[in-house]
């Protein structure tokens, strides 16, 4: 799809900014050190003020771009690994906590950065951060994210996948088409593919979270989503909730934190299922 297609998706998509049986969710605390989805709202705030203290680290990829790189306490490699896949906003603190709750469950999580170091605080400066997205490099810099997950020693993953929310969501989807070596992709409320040669070349189980208020990515487009994905022999479980665009971000107007938790709860054990196994 070319680069100009995805960038009026998007604008469609922030401006509005077989169907599976959601996930129970689970209130048992984890030694790990991961949160519940209660917990996640109540650390989780866009304001450096209250931020919580980050995990992780910053790293360099191949492609010489940064990444945020968080770990499970004191494990070794080999590790199930994913790359993190930053929403429209960019590789901001929001993206940070999602990839050190991520680490605590027990995943080497890499945050790429496709806007080079810039962020979004608003959302015209969002959308002009979108348009400046080069398909080409963003490919190159997902590649490169994978090459690290494989060959850091102290990851030496055995089995990758991908995740990503809104524009991060659609890029979670192209990863999977672009490296077929993935295990897994999560898009939550990202922009589909229905076109089923496209989606061919996919390996990877998919899961896709969606809301069926969101106008932006309409339960019709999501049916042939999931039609183009059986058509294409792609492995893949679908999931709708009674809510808006962006319903998983606890930093925006729309978030629901009852489909989160119950979104959050369905990702973690499909996770677990296409990596951990």
């Amino acid at each position: 799809m070319k680069r100009l297609t995805w960038v009026l998706a998007a604008a469609l998509m922030f401006t509005a900014c077989a169907t599976g049986k959601p996930a129970e969710v689970s209130r048992t605390p984890s030694a790990t050190g991961a949160v519940s989805e209660e917990e996640f709202k109540a650390m989780h705030t866009l304001r450096k003020d209250a931020a919580p203290e980050r995990k992780g680290q910053q790293v360099e990829l191949s492609d010489g771009s940064k990444a945020y790189l968080s770990l499970p306490p004191n494990a070794k490699g080999p590790l199930p690994a994913i790359i993190v896949i930053h929403e429209w906003w960019g590789l901001n603190e929001h993206v940070q906590a999602w990839t050190d709750r991520l680490a605590a469950e027990g995943y080497a999580a890499l945050a790429v950065d496709l806007y080079h170091g810039k962020v979004g605080t608003n959302p015209d400066e969002a959308l002009a951060l979108v348009k400046q997205v080069d398909d080409d490099q963003a490919t190159k810099t997902l590649l490169a994210a994978h090459a690290f997950l494989k060959g850091d020693p102290r990851i030496q993953a055995p089995r990758t996948g991908s995740i990503g929310w809104c524009f991060g969501g659609g890029w979670s989807l192209r990863t999977a088409m672009a490296i077929p070596e993935l295990s897994a992709a999560v898009l939550y409320y990202g922009h589909p593919v229905t076109d089923p040669q496209q989606l061919s070349t996919i390996k990877a189980q998919v899961l896709g979270i969606f809301g069926t208020k969101d106008k932006s990515i309409p339960p019709e487009t999501v049916q042939a989503f999931e039609k183009a994905l059986e058509e294409a022999g792609v492995r893949s479980r679908i999931v709708e909730y009674d809510a808006d665009h962006a319903f998983a971000n606890p930093s925006g107007a729309r978030y629901d934190e009852r489909a989160a938790a119950s979104a959050w709860a369905e990702t973690s054990a499909f996770l677990a299922r296409t990596l951990k196994r």
